[in-house]
């Protein structure tokens, strides 16, 4: 192969692992920092300022060392580093997740830069290839803008090679760790092609590495792991406790998303609450329920044993937890589920309505999607529900923090008359909103018509209820600042702690 041809394929090869590996960082991350537009801005930002160092120092290495082999040194250094980041980022998480559990916001942001300093090595080591290359190739002044567009054209061409197959097919049936290590090797084999076979043993230890287990994400003392996965949306894991009590804990494992008590239909947490909070603006029990963010099924289950005549919608958008569900959580007791792998709003645009009962439970831990807590959302909720009916979401929030609460309270009540608050727990309230008149005594006229196992809770419940808290503004489809609400909360959290 001649010079100017094994030049093409190094850019090539090099444009699809620069961002390839930007694709795989934002999800090397999201089990610790989220996947918000505030953590994708990050990373391209580092990967941006990395590649423009890069293009920096190659075009003055290209002057210094007009050689093939040295321009390929560098990328197979670049491979190295590459491959390295998915095992040497495991400290900086587990910082993370410490800081998490205690809400220490300078530890939080310290370990998210320092991944991204991890990424940003080797970016800048991958960076310099193009304009080292645009100065070998070059023979003579007249043909330099053909050549320089060539080898950029071809950059360009690999890094969206790189985005798709890394999106598309790597992260989601390789894994994250192997994703890297699979554009460490290409970019290793190619290097090695322009050094000689003596530098073969490089990529081969490399490829070696991909048979290397995955690690976990956060090792618990409390329980047993009986279960745990990387989906294609986020790393699953099932742990059962004393008594056989189990809970699914995902990404970071800061919250339980769905929980089971061997014998028992009710939690003893918030889920109990989503069952009965309807019935402060009905008094018959629902016959059409959607549950937006089914999870694991703890609210399927529920309302598939209190109130077995009900259709039950689930809607999950990660198919890996229904059979989570039915395999670890008892989902399958509720007879009249039916599970949809979509994305719930969508999804709800999509059906029929007339729900009696819409649950609204779609975290991704410490975010809720910014487009379930707008006002076009409700409305379009509002639009599916039968007559009576209502929707009742759950607002995860830092202990003592009512921000988000405030925000959405008032953005549902943009789209309903009436909108009450229960509060549930110390990070989470639930506001249950109808058309309907609703309130407290309405609940508490509901309790003799009311399952026997749920009599004395929605007693409890009365008891909490109240009206929305005020403040907030109401957010829409354009402009939803979700993610920096929350954020903010948790550094003010850290503030005061």
């Amino acid at each position: 192969m001649s010079d100017h041809r094994f030049l093409y394929v190094l850019v090539f090869v090099v444009g699809a692992a620069s961002l390839g590996a930007e694709i795989a960082a934002v999800r090397l991350m999201a089990p610790f920092f989220g996947a918000s537009t505030i953590v994708w801005a990050n990373t391209i930002g580092v990967v941006l300022v990395a590649l423009s160092a890069g293009y920096w120092l190659g075009g003055r290495l290209g002057d210094r060392h007009p050689q093939v082999r040295s321009l390929c040194l560098v990328v197979l250094g670049a491979a190295a580093l590459l491959a390295l980041v998915p095992f040497i980022a495991q400290p900086f998480f587990d910082v993370s997740v410490d800081a998490l559990d205690e809400i220490e916001a300078g530890a939080f942001v310290g370990s998210l830069l320092g991944v991204l300093a991890l990424i940003a090595v080797p970016v800048v080591a991958l960076g310099t290839c193009s304009p080292w290359a645009i100065r070998l190739a070059l023979t003579d002044v007249e043909h330099a803008g053909t050549v320089a567009g060539r080898l950029y054209a071809l950059s360009t061409a690999g890094s969206l090679v790189g985005t798709l197959v890394a999106a598309l097919l790597l992260v989601p049936f390789a894994g994250t760790q192997r994703t890297f290590l699979i554009f460490a090797v290409l970019l290793a084999f190619v290097a090695s092609a322009g050094l000689g076979w003596r530098f073969v043993a490089v990529p081969a230890a490399l490829a070696a590495a991909i048979a290397l287990p995955v690690g976990t994400v956060k090792a618990t003392d409390d329980g047993r792991v009986i279960y745990e996965e990387e989906s294609r949306y986020q790393y699953i894991r099932v742990i059962e406790r004393d008594g056989g009590r189990r809970v699914l804990e995902l990404n970071e494992g800061q919250a339980d998303h769905s929980v089971y008590r061997p014998g028992e239909w009710l939690t003893d947490d918030y889920w109990d609450a989503l069952t009965v909070l309807p019935f402060t603006s009905s008094r018959r029990p629902p016959e059409r329920v959607a549950i937006l963010g089914n999870a694991a099924g703890t609210s399927a289950r529920e309302y598939g044993h209190f109130f077995p005549e009900a259709e039950i919608d689930g809607v999950e958008i990660d198919p890996a937890l229904e059979e989570v569900g039915r395999r670890y959580f008892d989902m399958g007791a509720a007879a009249n589920l039916t599970v949809h792998d979509e994305d719930a709003r969508p999804w709800l645009r999509a059906s029929a309505g007339d729900y009696d009962v819409i649950v609204v439970d779609a975290y991704r831990q410490p975010y809720i999607p910014f487009y379930l807590a707008t006002k076009e959302f409700f409305e379009l909720a509002r639009d599916r529900l039968a007559p009576g009916g209502s929707v009742v979401i759950n607002v995860g929030h830092a202990p003592g923090n009512d921000d988000l609460e405030r925000v959405i309270g008032r953005t549902m009540a943009a789209a309903f008359p009436t909108v009450l608050r229960d509060p549930a727990e110390e990070s989470n309230t639930l506001l249950v909103a109808s058309e309907a008149p609703a309130s407290a005594n309405h609940m508490l006229r509901a309790i003799p018509e009311l399952p026997r196992g749920l009599r004395e809770l929605a007693a409890v419940e009365a008891g909490r209820l109240g009206s929305r808290l005020d403040g907030g503004e109401v957010y829409t489809d354009d402009r939803a600042p979700v993610e920096w609400l929350i954020d903010r909360s948790i550094l003010g959290y850290a503030a005061d702690d």
